[in-house]
């Protein structure tokens, strides 16, 4: 039976203190606990849960974080930079810190990802056109030494998950020596261009399902699942925002979307290339370290924490890893690399020799 003011508890402790913390902002801010639902569940241990006010006017939204998987510190700081940088992001209305627990306002019940059509990239536009307009505005805001380092050791550190995930625990693929090579030699290309990127706040998840659709009549996308940010590379959230690791758009669209920032950032005086590009290229470089990891994290999702789903989207990445390595001519023998795990045929193609 489950607990009566929760979707599901395995812990009889935690839905106890859950009941307790959640009674006083319950009473302040005419709350119907009998309403409360699960809202989602992200890729971590958090879990989302709503809850009605009683008046009718609306929801809100709990976190339920356990402290020892995840540390809320993180989401309350941002969360006030990016207000403060003029974005949509949920406001901390209460929060228990040794708990977990938060309660914070509703952005909506709509992802972005949810209105659009990979068909109908034009009807997709204004959507993206939206986002860099929040993306601008975020890394506008940018100051060294507020948010951790998007580092080498970092970079790497993330990387590192695509052999050990991906090809070892997915793919069952032990490397030999000079596979190694290959692996360590682009690895070290991709860290290399990377962090020669001039440097702003960084999302790290920036990407439609993040995404709330305007609501309320203010015609910001909301924010969400911005704990993780850093301060790196100008690339990264770009990349993130039009790679994204559960729709695929045509090429040119992706392109056109990405010059409009360009242009957007140049205008704003962000720190980004003069040479669209050169520009380019950079993007192209930090996907493919995103593409990387994510498919070592959707393994791991799939394999250590029992969320299948993931991994179906891991050839979208594998694509997208292709599709860059096979442009870049220092990157060829990556390509062979993966086509030989992938067991995918060489194609002759051009390659850019730069």
């Amino acid at each position: 039976m489950s607990h009566p003011t929760s979707p599901a508890w395995t812990d009889a402790a935690r839905a106890a203190a859950f009941d307790a913390w959640l009674a006083p902002p319950a009473v302040r801010l005419g709350l119907d606990t009998a309403s409360l639902r699960l809202a989602s569940a992200d890729a971590s241990f958090r879990r989302y849960l709503r809850i009605d006010r009683a008046d009718g006017a609306g929801s809100l939204i709990v976190m339920d974080a356990p402290p020892d998987k995840e540390d809320c510190r993180p989401f309350v700081q941002v969360a006030a930079l990016m207000e403060e940088a003029g974005l949509r992001v949920p406001e901390v209305l209460d929060w228990n810190g040794p708990l977990g627990f938060m309660l914070i306002t509703d952005l909506g019940r709509r992802t972005v990802i949810e209105a659009l059509d990979p068909g109908d990239p034009q009807a997709a536009l204004p959507h993206y056109l939206a986002a860099v307009d929040a993306l601008v505005a975020w890394q506008k805001a940018s100051k060294p030494g507020v948010l951790p380092a998007y580092d080498g050791a970092l970079l790497r550190r993330e990387l590192a998950l695509f052999p050990e995930w991906y090809l070892g625990r997915h793919r069952g693929v032990q490397l030999d020596a000079a596979q190694q090579q290959v692996l360590d030699t682009a690895f070290d290309a991709i860290v290399r261009e990377n962090l020669a990127v001039p440097q702003v706040y960084v999302h790290r998840d920036f990407m439609t399902r993040n995404l709330m659709l305007p609501s309320g009549g203010d015609p910001r996308p909301g924010v969400l699942d911005f704990q993780d940010a850093v301060h790196g590379p100008i690339t990264y959230d770009i990349a993130s925002l039009l790679r994204d690791a559960f729709i695929s758009w045509p090429e040119e669209f992706v392109i056109d979307v990405t010059v409009r920032y360009w242009e957007a950032a140049r205008r704003a005086g962000l720190p980004v290339h003069e040479d669209f590009g050169a520009f380019w290229r950079a993007v192209e470089w930090m996907g493919l370290q995103r593409h990387l990891k994510v498919a070592g994290i959707f393994a791991r999702l799939t394999l250590r924490d029992g969320k299948p789903r993931y991994l179906g989207d891991a050839p979208r990445f594998i694509h997208y890893v292709r599709a860059t390595a096979d442009r870049y001519r220092e990157l060829g023998p990556f390509l062979k690399l993966i086509d030989e795990i992938e067991g995918i045929e060489a194609q002759t193609g051009w390659v850019i020799g730069r």
